[in-house]
């Protein structure tokens, strides 16, 4: 797990082959809903979600979306993806095609002046305000992945402990 959360990617993802049959797989979370309080575990068919309980949720804290599929008789494959609340994060992606968005505006804007032979200055800082705003964000994306590295560490290992069962 430990190299996955090293990537660049701001979204670590995993896949673990099991000799289970996913619906072995799906009905040990299924009965650990009720069993802890640690976490709050939902599910619907094949993806199973496990996030904080909400009294110890953060803003952009972590959850792990897990896909179990059947690959054969008595084998499955889990595909994990560590993200935050899929709301905070489709914000977050917002923000970043908003950044993109005005950096072309502004560069079609200075080439208008720059083709008119009028004043530039301007819309060239526009442009470097958003690269240094998706730098920001770039950046505070990194920050939020490397802050919630225990939690992201206690969710992997609570489905572990789950599907080793």
């Amino acid at each position: 797990m430990n190299e996955t959360l090293n990537d660049v990617v701001l979204r670590p993802r995993f896949k673990i082959t099991l000799n289970k049959n996913n619906e072995h797989v799906l009905s040990a979370f299924d009965s650990k809903k009720q069993n802890q309080e640690q976490f709050i575990v939902s599910g619907v068919d094949d993806h199973i979600f496990i996030k904080l309980p909400k009294k110890k949720q953060k803003f952009w804290s972590p959850q792990l979306h897990l896909e179990i599929n059947e690959t054969a008789s008595n084998k499955s494959i889990v595909y994990g993806l560590f993200g935050p609340n899929p709301t905070v994060w489709t914000l977050f992606i917002f923000l970043h095609f908003a950044v993109a968005g005005l950096f072309t505006a502004f560069a079609i804007w200075t080439y208008s002046n720059w083709a008119l032979k009028e004043a530039y200055a301007l819309q060239v800082w526009g442009m470097v305000l958003m690269i240094i705003i998706w730098f920001v964000l770039y950046i505070a994306g990194r920050v939020s992945k490397t802050s919630n590295q225990k939690e992201m560490n206690a969710l992997y290992h609570f489905m572990t402990t789950v599907i080793k069962q």
